[in-house]
């Protein structure tokens, strides 16, 4: 679990902006595969 500690990030886990960015992806992702 070096990974985890190695991680020196000024932001405590994820900042708002990179949650946002992730739903969307997994979003289009969603949408692309289910038969629209």
């Amino acid at each position: 679990m070096k990974l985890l500690k190695s991680t020196k990030r000024p932001t405590r886990g994820f900042t708002l902006i990179e949650l946002l960015v992730v739903i969307a992806i997994i979003a289009i992702l969603a949408a692309m595969m289910s038969p629209a």
